[in-house]
């Protein structure tokens, strides 16, 4: 009996954890914008500029992705300034990805408010990538912008503990908190 119930225990245990990890996988996830970007910043700090024109080239995929569905076009700008040295330029550039990353997660926060773990996710990604901006605003800004933060957790709703809190997602809040968020971060938008 004892072997039955250590067998049984150990099955939960490895399924248990097997679901743990891949939710934890699913929500962390690799952002190369961030990471690129630390990489970038730390090349800046030497003047390497072949480190600084490698990293950028790891981020392709994304930059090409801006491009095609934001009409975005930051390689050609990244290109120029690594050609003229510029790290006030390519820092300016960094800081503009970013901005269009957390446009790119509230797209998909958007479209998927209907889904709250797919929204949530997103909302909370858009977060990590204000975080790298937000020193850089003044305390206006960065009170509007941590308040939309706020605002957008919110507006997506909460599915409730069997029911128990439930609330539906707000899309006309959605919409009202990313302009607040988008106007208080305009100094990065692209020119």
């Amino acid at each position: 009996m004892n072997k039955i119930i250590s067998a049984v225990s150990g099955l939960v245990l490895i399924f248990l954890s097997s679901q743990v990890s891949a939710y934890s996988y699913a929500a962390a996830g690799k952002e190369p914008v961030i990471d690129g970007r630390e990489a970038i910043l730390t090349a800046l700090s030497t003047q390497d500029y072949a480190v600084v024109a490698s990293e950028i080239g790891k981020l392709s995929d994304e930059l090409d992705y801006l491009k095609k569905e934001h009409n975005v076009d930051l390689q050609s700008d990244f290109d120029s300034a690594i050609a003229a040295k510029d790290a006030s330029k390519i820092t300016t550039l960094l800081d503009t990805a970013v901005y269009e990353e957390i446009i790119r997660r509230l797209d998909g926060a958007q479209a998927n408010l209907n889904d709250y773990q797919i929204a949530k996710v997103l909302v909370v990604k858009s977060k990590l990538f204000l975080d790298l901006i937000a020193p850089k605003l003044d305390d206006e800004s960065r009170t509007q912008s941590t308040k939309a933060i706020s605002g957008l957790l919110k507006s997506i709703g909460n599915p409730g503990v069997f029911g128990v809190g439930q609330a539906p997602a707000d899309p006309d809040m959605f919409t009202s908190e990313r302009a607040k968020l988008l106007q208080a971060l305009s100094e990065f938008e692209t020119q």
